[in-house]
Parts: structure tokens; sequence; C-alpha cells
């Protein structure tokens, strides 16, 4: 292990897909088999061999849990050969595992790679999240305002009427007042069951996806992946923890957080150069899901640096017995 070698993104990033491919190969044949579990341990498994495969000295600091929660890819663990880059590792080996179950759109795996130290520690709390696309003036929106004054903010930052804006909300009881209020503007409503990162990332492609903004509360690990994305997509990301007893507090003091108001923006969750990979599992607005045909499985994968701004849509067509 070197902590000296660089981060070739460049050289990486085929390598990072592979690993998002085989593991939503591995979860596939579970698609609509109504086993949540089963599905996300298949990605798992395929994921954290596929990553041992490559010559990185990686840590986990975005994963399945605490140590004692997960016996793979939990937080902390080690993997790949142990030569090459020391980098940190965000992932969510499948993104919608109800969706996976219950074979329903926009289940991805998500993985994301970055020098050893630059993506935040986040703690399995929830988190208040407001992402936007790329284009607009900086803070032109801000966890401070309200949803109305956000999406009225949005509206006169593309010179349209509050109607004109679409907003992606995660469907849950906590979200009634917020998505009411929104809808008090005008504003349209795209409402997803699960997935959050795919929401976000659905802002950076507007155009594509008819949608300008996501608000919501989530899972603050999904955060740091969203931010990745945005971070090689453009668009801007704010995050602000959210603690609903003192042990979830406790978790943010071990992963070394110690302002429990501070907002984070996407640079300060992913505060360096950024590889994101992402496969579908089952169809959605970002990737495609797996394609079986008889002696051949086809994937096709999103995959991002920030370096560069550069983004591949790759399909992957392999036998399978």
């Amino acid at each position: 292990m070197t902590d000296k070698a660089e981060f070739q993104d460049r050289m990486l990033s085929l390598g990072l897909a592979r690993v998002a491919e085989q593991a939503a190969i591995a979860s596939a044949a579970l698609v609509g088999r109504g086993d949540e579990k089963a599905a996300d341990q298949a990605a798992v498994n395929a994921m954290r061999d596929q990553l041992n495969l490559l010559d990185i000295a990686g840590v986990v600091v975005i994963g399945e849990g605490e140590r004692d929660e997960a016996p793979m890819l939990y937080i902390g663990e080690e993997v790949g050969t142990g030569t090459g880059p020391a980098v940190d590792i965000a992932l969510d080996p499948l993104e919608g595992t109800t969706l996976t179950a219950k074979a329903m759109p926009n289940a991805l795996t998500v993985i994301a790679m970055a020098p050893r130290g630059t993506l935040l520690h986040a703690p399995d709390t929830y988190m208040d999240k407001l992402a936007i696309g790329p284009g607009y003036p900086e803070n032109v929106v801000s966890l401070d305002m309200s949803p109305k004054e956000r999406v009225e903010a949005l509206a006169k930052a593309r010179k349209c009427k509050p109607s004109d804006i679409t907003v992606c909300i995660l469907e849950r009881p906590r979200h009634q007042d917020m998505i009411a209020e929104v809808r008090s503007t005008g504003a349209a409503i795209k409402l997803i069951t699960d997935g959050d990162v795919a929401g976000v990332i659905h802002c950076a492609e507007a155009e594509k996806t008819g949608i300008d903004m996501y608000m919501g509360t989530g899972g603050a690990p999904e955060g740091v992946l969203a931010a990745s994305a945005l971070k090689c997509m453009g668009g801007q990301f704010f995050g602000r923890l959210v603690f609903r007893n003192d042990d979830e507090k406790a978790r943010a003091a071990k992963a070394g957080i110690t302002d429990l108001d501070r907002v984070y923006s996407r640079d300060e969750l992913v505060t360096a150069d950024v590889i994101f990979a992402a496969t579908g599992v089952t169809d959605g607005s970002i990737v495609s899901g797996i394609k079986r045909s008889p002696g051949f499985v086809e994937t096709e994968t999103i995959l991002m640096r920030s370096r560069t701004g550069s983004v591949r849509r790759m399909i992957y067509r392999t036998p399978v017995e």
C-alpha cells in the first residue's frame, strides 16, 4: 500500500464501472422475486469480489453499515489488492432494494471513489437535502428557505413561472407538509417511492427528466453518493444532518462530526476529484435495466469523472450460462 500513489481517475474509472456492472448482474436474477435482503446480499457479494480485484488501497467510508451491523462492505473495511492509490469508497450495492423486489423502476447499483480523506464519513442518520442542476447562480436556493421560497427563487432564476418548475420528493408521511407547500406554488411534483440518489441525479439532466429540483430528508450516506454524482455532472447540492435521538448524535461524533447543524455544500461533502458509476438493475430514467436474451445479459452503466466533467453511457453485453 502507498498513500503517495496518484489517484489515476482515468485508469480507475473502467474498473469502477465493472464493479457496478457485476453487482447489477448478480441482483438482476432477484428482480420481482419479493426478497429485498437476498437481492441486496447478491449485489454486496459481487461488488466486494470485484472491488478486491482492483489495484487500490481502498477504505469503505459509505457502506452497508457499522462493522457490527454488516458482515461485508461495512464502514472502515479495507478493499482492493492493497497496492496502488489510497482511496475512499462510497457505495450502495443496491439502491432501491424494494424497487428491485417489486420490479419497479430506477433500481441501481451505485459506487463512487475519491482520494483518501476526501469523502465525508456521513453517519447512518437522515440528511435534509436540496439539489438543483447546473447553470444557476451559486446559492440561488438554500436549506434555510421554505419550500415555497425555493420554488419561487428557482423560477425567478429560470425566468419562468413557479408552475413551470417540477420538484422531485421522496414519498413519505414526513414530507406531507412540504408536498402541500410546494403544490401551493403551482409547481409540479414527481413523487418517488425509493432511490433518492437517482432523484438527485435527475436534476442534472433536467432537459431529459423534466425535474428541476430535489428536496426532502433521506439517508445521509446516500447524500454523499448524490453529491459525488453532481460534482461530475454539475449542479448544486446542500445537506444538513438530521438527528432523531442521542444514539444518532453519537454516530455523528464517532464519524468525527462536531458541528451538528452544519450545512454541507456539494464540494464539502466531496472535497476532491471523484469517479462515479451506476448500473441499472431495473429500467429507469437514468439508465436502462438488465436485459436478458438467450445466452446473454446486457447492462447499461453511466460512468462519470469530475476532473473532466465527462459522462459516459456504456452498454455491456456478456455471455451467460
